[in-house]
């Protein structure tokens, strides 16, 4: 998960290798998707944090071939599994249409990370 994380956001984005890693990682769950052996996508659910979704990735070889659409079904499924009522992330202005087709709405007010804009989102379960 990490090398798919540090391709997308690292390298493509530009995301500061410290800023990209953090503590969450340990204590969250992830999800992985595997094409042809690899790993070309993943994302992670905090359920210490409410159910915040966070990390989806996709390499770019493997996009817009619904991926990123799985690892969403995949992380909302761990969060009603535990019984949540909603999950919630920040996402990059460009994604919003993204998160919006799958049931999500903003949440908030745009905000920059890591030089990048960024809105919440929520999604009743």
């Amino acid at each position: 998960m990490i090398p798919i994380r540090e391709q997308v956001f690292v390298v493509e984005q530009g995301v500061p290798p410290e800023i990209e890693r953090d503590d969450r990682d340990a204590v969250s769950q992830h999800v992985v998707v595997v094409e042809d052996g690899l790993f070309v996508g993943t994302g992670r659910i905090d359920l210490e944090h409410d159910g915040k979704i966070g990390r989806l990735a996709v390499l770019e070889r493997s996009r817009n071939r619904n991926f990123g659409t799985l690892i969403m079904r995949a992380l909302e499924e761990i969060a009603m599994r535990e019984d949540l009522v909603s999950v919630w992330l920040h996402s990059q202005i460009a994604v919003v249409p993204f998160y919006q087709h799958l049931g999500y709405a903003e949440d908030g007010d745009e905000f920059t990370e890591a030089g990048i804009s960024h809105i919440p989102m929520r999604k009743k379960l």
